[in-house]
């Protein structure tokens, strides 16, 4: 076996678990902030974005937990999509309110989203 072939999931481990980590503290601050900071300068509901935090939470938790339960591992790929379709959301939405460069943060998170789909998927 290459070297090669035993850092791939390592790596996969690596980005799965920053991911999560990354959409849990989101997904958990859209709660914990006060109304007019969750909002900022956008015309979209409260509700809205409460919907998004229970997603990214969601989503987190199946980055990692099927792995390392391994009931349903499929659902990795799942959340992965799912948070690749909200980053091209978020995207878009900084695209639309604020400056262009601000744009490249969701940018990247739905890219290493868009590799964890792809490592899980040509895996199984």
């Amino acid at each position: 076996m290459s070297g090669r072939a035993t850092k791939t999931p390592v790596s996969l481990w690596v980005v799965q678990g920053l991911l999560a980590v990354v959409f849990l503290f989101a997904g958990v601050t859209k709660f914990t902030m006060p109304a007019e900071q969750v909002t900022g300068t956008t015309a979209l509901p409260l509700w809205f974005f409460q919907f998004i935090g229970v997603a990214e939470v969601a989503g987190a938790l199946g980055l990692v937990l099927p792995g390392l339960t391994g009931i349903m591992p499929v659902l990795t790929t799942l959340a992965a999509s799912g948070l690749v379709m909200i980053m091209m959301g978020a995207t878009g939405i900084t695209l639309i309110g604020g400056p262009a460069a601000m744009s490249v943060v969701p940018l990247v998170v739905g890219i290493l989203c868009g590799y964890v789909v792809y490592a899980r998927t040509s895996k199984a």
